[in-house]
């Protein structure tokens, strides 16, 4: 069965998002019970579907990883928490919170400089 860190020594982002679309479409067009199945496309198999799952959650971890760096080299240019929660689609004080979360976890809270 294929787990999420199992996938990330395999895949960058780039290749699991590929590889995710292409079973997502896959799954997509399977037509489950219809009368003609002729243009169908075969249904994905339990391991397919299992890695599809991996897929979406290593894709989730690499772009919030992605997001977080950018939220920091936006800081390091001098952008204010007010326009990082704007381009981010949310409130300043919600990008920093979700911001220094993310520092905690990475072990590195010394490093809310500027915050």
């Amino acid at each position: 069965m294929s787990t999420p860190d199992e996938l990330e020594r395999q895949h960058t982002l780039q290749t699991a998002v590929a590889r995710y679309d292409t079973l997502r479409t896959r799954d997509a067009l399977a037509s489950p019970g219809e009368e003609d199945e002729s243009f169908a496309a075969p249904p994905l198999t339990k391991e397919e579907a299992l890695e599809m799952l991996a897929l979406g959650e290593l894709i989730a971890r690499k772009a919030g990883y992605g997001r977080q760096l950018g939220v920091r080299s936006a800081r390091a240019t001098g952008a204010s928490w007010s326009q990082i929660g704007a381009a981010l689609g949310t409130t300043k004080q919600a990008a920093w919170e979700a911001h220094a979360r993310w520092l905690d976890e990475q072990g590195a809270g010394a490093d809310r400089v500027g915050a």
